[in-house]
């Protein structure tokens, strides 16, 4: 991936950042058209003369890839690229070379590392459309709140898509026909990254819109990708961090760290979905199937409190499965979304559900696993992995629906 003109190539890049230097990651970017977004944000990034003007540089341009992202996606506007439109990708690799950008950026701007930092944060708000929810106000509209998330195990596969956030982007600021008037959906894009959901990503992007009011949400489904072959509908999510690595190479295992007011206190164990279950198993909603999940794995009560690990890889995390959801009194070591950042973003919606006392359907769904990559390496799609992965989107778009029309 070109670097920056004035990029101090010594100053080091995350773990994830450095995924860069490989060529799938320029052939992503230029695959979906965005090479000139990158360069021309770079450019921009280098005349800045001060801290406020890089500032500015950011928000605009970060704003602006998300915006392209999604018209690409929904076939407003033709980019040039050869990858189809509705790949998550090119969207993932233009930001993280924006963000890389920023790190190395030894421009007229002399920035400090807390004004570096900021910008970065301040990209990857903007970029991934967190504050780009909009939902008309007043009566006689549905509003429905999705996320869905960036690519992750990059390290197995650098070609890694999440068709979460390809439904992200097909499905932001979509309204679709209700039983009783337009259902408006609205979705931002959340990353593979400890750090953010520590510092608060999740709620600051969802708190502003979990209001009690006329203009709050009607429903919200929080999406992540699965298993093979299925869609599940995670009935509990748990307050344990297993230490899986992320996108960075950080590995965290013990409990999910208690979020900043507003919340619950004491902290719970286990929140659970209110997603309107039996609309949604009722019938087909496309060619996968759709399961209605309520393993957990527990321990007792009881159980001494275990120190926080950061070291990779992390130790097991041992418990009782239960297929029927947790006992009384338990304490959480899996959800039914398992133990990774698909659980804790469905346990930290929800929890702030309850925290704020909003009484809509909400949860978490596990899409299938997008397959159909080559086993060619070099080779970054195919007709197998854009039919899955549309099939996948035109699925969830279903779901989302089908929750938005249950509301009262």
């Amino acid at each position: 991936m070109p670097a920056s003109p004035c990029a101090d190539g010594d100053v080091p890049l995350t773990p994830e950042e450095a995924f860069l230097a490989r060529p799938e990651a320029a052939a992503l970017v230029a695959g979906g058209g965005f090479g000139d977004q990158v360069a021309s944000f770079q450019r921009a990034l280098c005349a800045a003369p001060d801290a406020e003007a890089a500032e500015q540089v950011v928000q605009e341009h970060g704003a602006a890839l998300w915006e392209l992202a999604v018209d690409r996606a929904q076939g407003r506007v033709d980019t040039g690229g050869w990858l189809s439109a509705g790949d998550d990708r090119p969207l993932y690799w233009a930001r993280l070379a924006m963000v890389a950008s920023i790190r190395q950026h030894a421009g007229s701007a002399h920035l400090s590392a807390a004004q570096r930092q900021d910008l970065v944060d301040r990209l990857d708000r903007v970029s991934r459309g967190q504050e780009d929810v909009h939902f008309p106000k007043g009566r006689g509209v549905k509003r429905v709140l999705v996320t869905g998330f960036d690519p992750f195990t990059l390290d197995e596969d650098v070609r890694q898509a999440n068709p979460s956030g390809a439904a992200a982007l097909a499905l932001d600021g979509l309204t679709v026909a209700g039983p009783d008037g337009p259902v408006r959906i609205e979705a931002a894009m959340l990353p593979v990254r400890w750090r953010d959901f520590d510092h608060g990503m999740v709620e600051d992007t969802l708190l502003p819109h979990f209001t009690t009011g006329r203009d709050g949400i009607d429903a919200f489904t929080t999406v992540s990708q699965g298993r093979p072959g299925q869609f599940d509908l995670e009935v509990t999510n748990g307050a344990w961090r297993a230490g899986f690595h992320d996108n960075e190479f950080v590995c965290h295992r013990g409990q999910v760290p208690a979020p900043q007011s507003p919340t619950v206190t004491p902290q719970p164990q286990w929140t659970r979905s209110t997603l309107p279950m039996d609309a949604l198993t009722a019938r087909p909603s496309g060619p996968f199937p759709v399961v209605r999940n309520t393993e957990v794995t527990e321990v007792p009560g009881d159980t001494p409190p275990e120190p926080v690990t950061t070291t990779c890889p992390a130790p097991k995390s041992p418990g009782t499965v239960r297929p029927d959801g947790p006992t009384e009194g338990s304490q959480a070591r899996a959800g039914g979304g398992g133990n990774y950042l698909s659980n804790e973003v469905a346990y930290r919606a929800t929890l702030l559900r309850d925290a704020v006392g909003l009484d809509v359907p909400g949860g978490h769904v596990h899409t299938p696993v997008l397959e159909g990559l080559p086993e060619d390496r070099t080779q970054l799609t195919s007709s197998q992995f854009e039919a899955n992965r549309e099939a996948i989107t035109a699925q969830v778009r279903e779901l989302v629906v089908r929750t938005a029309r249950s509301t009262r």
